[in-house]
């Protein structure tokens, strides 16, 4: 599944079917299925990570979610995320800059929020704000922008070479979808709370978010730290695909259970007596 969504050197978003499901046959049922399964693998991994945290091992992820507005990246916090400890997740969700944050360079906030050992760190939107809406907004001289692409590429090798694997993934839905979800928060009182207005003035400018996207991913994908665009109109492939992204992360790096500084037949001899 992951070379599938590894995105082409000439990507072209409106070239993808965004209702496919790339690596996975099965339908919705299946793939219940499949992250119900992967969450019990997720659980374990994740705890042997903080586990071998507390015996100096500085191992520890990052995903970052990118996406339109009611791409699912909510979903993506809840059910796969959500499945495992929360003592061991460090969440972050970059809204508009303040004025302090405005007053550093753009990447200040961010680096405070990278994880610590032995955590999976979560951006839901992340420092690609200042390259998407910062693009399309003209909220930054288009020099500053430029140069801002080259900043991200230094920074995430800096967060690579520093012990983080980085998983970085676009939930990419079609323009019909996201107007179909809007219109479900509308109707529904228990979803008015997710809707702002904003949203349709976002939406007018779809065409140049997807150029923006294209170029934000073009320029910042590199080997240590690669896109995927995840295919998102189906929710339940989309979170199984991005589980599918953090196992494969994990269990690359396969943290292993710290061994006991005590002696542990010793400490059952104890015990028994007890």
């Amino acid at each position: 599944m992951r070379e599938l969504l590894r995105p082409p050197a000439d990507l072209r978003l409106n070239d993808i079917d965004t209702s496919s499901t790339p690596g996975f046959d099965g339908d919705k049922k299946a793939a219940e299925a499949a992250l119900a399964d992967g969450a019990e693998r997720l659980s374990e991994v994740q705890e042997r990570l903080y586990a071998a945290s507390k015996a100096g091992s500085t191992q520890r992820v990052l995903l970052v979610i990118q996406a339109m507005d009611t791409a699912g990246k909510g979903g993506i916090v809840r059910h796969v995320v959500g499945a495992v400890d929360p003592q061991g997740i460090q969440l972050a969700a970059f809204k508009k800059p303040t004025e302090e944050e405005l007053a550093h360079h753009f990447l200040w906030r961010v680096e405070k929020q990278l994880p610590a050992p032995g955590m999976i760190g979560v951006f839901d939107r992340s420092h690609y704000e200042d390259v998407l809406i910062g693009r399309v907004r003209q909220l930054a001289p288009a020099a500053e922008i430029e140069q801002r692409y080259d900043d991200i590429v230094q920074f995430e090798r800096r967060v690579v070479d520093s012990g983080i694997a980085l998983v970085k993934v676009m939930l990419h839905i079609s323009a019909d979808e996201q107007k179909e979800r809007l219109a479900e928060r509308l109707d529904r009182p228990d979803k008015h709370w997710k809707y702002r207005p904003g949203d349709i003035d976002e939406r007018m400018l779809w065409n140049d978010y997807q150029q923006a996207y294209e170029l934000a991913i073009t320029r910042t994908d590199t080997d240590d730290a690669p896109w995927y665009v995840v295919p998102a109109d189906r929710k339940w492939y989309a979170r199984l695909a991005v589980q599918t992204l953090l196992l494969d992360a994990l269990e690359k790096i396969d943290p292993q259970w710290p061994a006991a500084d005590f002696d542990v037949e010793a400490e059952k001899k104890r015990l028994a007596a007890t």
